[in-house]
């Protein structure tokens, strides 16, 4: 049986090919390096240490992936925050109920959140039991406010892009 394909239609096929594998090449290679320059912690590793070191990104925010109540989620280190604000939507994947309604000052002014106590909050190799926070149903984002609550319980250090947290 004999190919209806040409030689020229065969070479077409082939550069095709090669162009289409090397811009999948090129799409992981990028996105990797994006994701590093947004998320410079995204392979925060956990050990017994005691000691998280986190790179500043692109923006200036520290980033890290973390745990609450055992369930995954991201964390934005935020000094300026007293407790830890869970988006609603989060707060819903992960389990979280709602207590009294409270009124708490942002940068937006004041908003009504919902307390809510925390069994447990990870970052890396630093876990903490019993940390109060609170649902905010105004965030929009899935990144949870790291605030003062969690690193209240740690020395903060920071030398250039670097932010080193230790129990």
């Amino acid at each position: 049986m004999e190919s209806d394909k040409t030689p020229q239609q065969i070479g077409k096929g082939m550069w095709l090919a090669a162009w289409l594998i090397l811009m999948g090449i090129l799409f992981v290679y990028f996105e990797d390096l994006i994701q590093e320059k947004y998320d410079p912690n995204h392979a925060l590793s956990s050990d017994d240490s005691g000691e998280v070191i986190l790179k500043r990104n692109r923006q200036g925010h520290y980033v890290a992936p973390g745990l609450i109540n055992g369930k995954p989620v991201v964390f934005l280190l935020d000094t300026g925050a007293t407790t830890i604000s869970v988006p609603k939507k989060v707060a819903d994947n992960i389990g979280l109920i709602g207590g009294y309604k409270q009124q708490v000052g942002t940068a937006n002014g004041m908003i009504e959140v919902f307390q809510t106590r925390l069994d447990s909050v990870s970052l890396g190799g630093i876990t903490l039991n019993d940390i109060q926070g609170h649902i905010n149903p105004h965030m929009d984002s899935n990144t949870v406010l790291l605030g003062m609550s969690f690193m209240r319980n740690l020395e903060i250090i920071q030398k250039g892009n670097t932010l080193t947290l230790r129990r």
